[in-house]
């Protein structure tokens, strides 16, 4: 069963922090690139951030880069994202991808706000 599965979204204040995971099963995490995006209500879905199968190359959405941080561990077949300094536009759905499956996780909610 191949399976994609985020956790740890929530409620934060704007200035704060949070780490999101998604955890693989199913097939050959540590051989793919991955993909963080993310969907606001009304919006498309966009690219977020990426790395690569063995987490040396990452690339990330010029609105989050210097404040997101995409990891993964494999021996753990897990990806992360910490997220910093965030920000009420950052509030949405995060999804984790794998671009060349083409699975997808169901999403975990962020919401930044007051």
């Amino acid at each position: 069963q191949v399976q994609l599965v985020e956790s740890g979204g929530g409620l934060v204040q704007p200035g704060g922090s949070l780490t999101v995971s998604c955890a693989a099963s199913g097939f050959a995490f540590g051989l793919y690139a991955m993909n963080w995006y993310r969907q606001a209500p009304g919006k498309e879905r966009e690219l977020v951030a990426g790395i690569s199968a063995g987490g040396g190359s990452t690339n990330y959405a010029a609105s989050v880069k210097g404040r997101f941080t995409i990891s993964r561990v494999n021996a753990k077949n897990t990806m992360y994202l910490q997220m910093n300094s965030l920000k009420i536009e950052d509030t949405a759905v995060y999804y984790c991808n794998c671009p060349v499956r083409n699975i997808w996780g169901q999403g975990t909610q962020v919401t930044v706000s007051s």
